[in-house]
Order: C-alpha cells, then sequence, then structure tokens
C-alpha cells in the first residue's frame, strides 16, 4: 500500500515538470485480452472519460505484445499481468513506474466430463501431469502473453518432458515469433489467440486450458453461457494473478502522453476507482479485487 502511494506521488511530481494536459485529448492502453473480454473496462473507463475529458483507446493484446507496443511508442500506458516481465519492462527504462491495481486468480478449467480425471484438484502441477500422463487435449494460447507465461512456468515446474517450441504471434497485424518451452505431442495444442478465442476453441475441442478467473466467469456466467468448461483446479497459490499499470517512459520513448498516463494511473488507484472494480461482478461473482482499498474495506 506505502510503495504504491509512493509510486503514484512520484508520477505526480513528473506530471508537474512536463506541463499541463490538453483538453479532448487520447490515451492509448494496451492492455490484456482478459480485462477486455470481462468487461471491466467497459464499466470503469466512462468515469474516466466523464472526469476528465480524456478518451481512452484500448488495444487489447497478451502482456508481452502490449509492452512491445509501449516500446515502439505505440501506446502511453500499460495494464497487464506478467510480473517478471513488467519488471524487465521497467529495468529496461521504458516503464517509469509498477504500480499494483488489482488481482484475481487462474483457474484451470476443462470438459464436465473430465476425460483425465483431475476435477477436484488443489494442486495444479499434478493436474497438469495427469493431463499429460493421459493425453487429453489441452489448449495454449501460446501468444506470449501473461496467462502464457503463467502456463509455461506452471508446467516447467512438473516432471512432464518439455521441448522448444517456436510460436507466431500477430501484433498491430505483423507476426512476432518467439520460443519457449512446452509439452511435446499431438494432444497440446498452441493456437496464439487471445483468452477469449482460446476458451472458445476449447469448449468446441472439449478440452483443458488454463485461464484467468474473471474471464472465465465473463463466458460461464453470460446469458446464455459461452462456455459449459467447468473449473477443475483452483486455489493453489502458483495460481494467483496480480495486475499492474505501468507509464511508458518519455525519456526513452518519443511522443508518448505522459501527463495523460499519469492523470490515469492516479485515477485508477483512487479510492472510488477501487470500488468500482470490486463491485463488478458477472452473475454475482466479482471478476477482481483491488488492491488499493484501505484494510477492512471492499
Amino acid at each position: 500500500m506505502t510503495s504504491t502511494s509512493c509510486a503514484v506521488f512520484g508520477l505526480a511530481l513528473m506530471v508537474v515538470a512536463s506541463g499541463a494536459l490538453t483538453a479532448d485529448e487520447t490515451l492509448t492502453l494496451a492492455t490484456t485480452t482478459s480485462t477486455q473480454n470481462s468487461g471491466l473496462l467497459d464499466h470503469i473507463h466512462p468515469d474516466f472519460e466523464a472526469k476528465t475529458g480524456i478518451m481512452v483507446k484500448v488495444i487489447a493484446r497478451g502482456t508481452g505484445a502490449s509492452l512491445q507496443l509501449a516500446r515502439e511508442g505505440n501506446v502511453d500506458v500499460v495494464l497487464v499481468h506478467a510480473p517478471d516481465i513488467e519488471e524487465a519492462f521497467v529495468e529496461e527504462g521504458y516503464g517509469v513506474e509498477r504500480t499494483s491495481v488489482m488481482h484475481n486468480d487462474f483457474v484451470l478449467v476443462g470438459p464436465p466430463a473430465d476425460p483425465a480425471g483431475v476435477r477436484g484438484s488443489k494442486e495444479v502441477g499434478a493436474a497438469l501431469a495427469t493431463i499429460a500422463a493421459k493425453k487429453a487435449v489441452f489448449v495454449s494460447r501460446g501468444d506470449n502473453s501473461g496467462t502464457h507465461a503463467k502456463e509455461q512456468a506452471l508446467w516447467e515446474a512438473t516432471d512432464v518432458p518439455l521441448a522448444s517450441k517456436q510460436h507466431i504471434a500477430i501484433v498491430r497485424g505483423e507476426q512476432v515469433v518467439f520460443t519457449t518451452l512446452a509439452p511435446v505431442g499431438d494432444w497440446y495444442m498452441s493456437i496464439g489467440q487471445g483468452m477469449g478465442k482460446t476458451i472458445s476453441y476449447a469448449t468446441e475441442r472439449r478440452a483443458y486450458t488454463l485461464v484467468d478467473r474473471g474471464t472465465y466467469y465473463a463466458f460461464a456466467l453470460s446469458a446464455p453461457p459461452r462456455t459449459d468448461l467447468a473449473i477443475v483446479c483452483e486455489g493453489d497459490k502458483r495460481l494467483d494473478n496480480p495486475y499492474s499499470v505501468i507509464a511508458v517512459n518519455p525519456a526513452k520513448v518519443d511522443g508518448v502522453r505522459f501527463d495523460a498516463a499519469t492523470r490515469y494511473i492516479n485515477w485508477l488507484v483512487s479510492e472510488d476507482t477501487q470500488r468500482c472494480i470490486g463491485d463488478f461482478k458477472v452473475g454475482g461473482k466479482a471478476l477482481f479485487h483491488p488492491d488499493v482499498l484501505p484494510e477492512g474495506t471492499n
């Protein structure tokens, strides 16, 4: 809480030094497909736009692609969920601060028939190892996103044999090639897509996949439901999913709207917005939990 407040204060000082905002400007935000697919941004952004006159243009990509857009000067601020990659981004000088915003968790989901027999698992590594042993179909985002990074870390913590694989993702219409480790076999499918398309494809293929809880609820609890995949493993601490916001550094990247980005960050961690995040529900279930509310509040 204290470190986050200090980070925001530091950003505010830089705003004073860099000049005033212009009216009716547009802020470009790169964020994960999970915040977009869940409906959260549509829920909270009208308040920011009404209070500031700054319109928010959202580009929804995986975390890796979002940070690459920031490096290239195509966005002003990022809202992402892969701590190791985010810290490297800041250390490289592309990001000014990394500020905690909210969290949820990942869940392992699969078809109602549960062909691998892992429903009720509390240890995600054991569940993945069983899926691999039974060669039950598993669909991976394979897009260098925060979810994909989490999935790779979970596989690497198992004894499942892994091999180097080349993946292709599309960023602003261009192919980006990257290499990862992944299980070997036709049962493991890497599709290079965002979270929504991955859930839809896993539903179609009667497959298992890893998904953030917010997006899962948005699909499973919609009317009518957009997936019948069921949670088969949840609650493992390794499934924690923190989200952070980072302003792109104007000293490193030309042309970014740092003033608007800082104003957005201060609004995002304000008490009113944090409550709005916590109040966002689908089917009566909260999709995200705010990180910057005082203890004992909700």
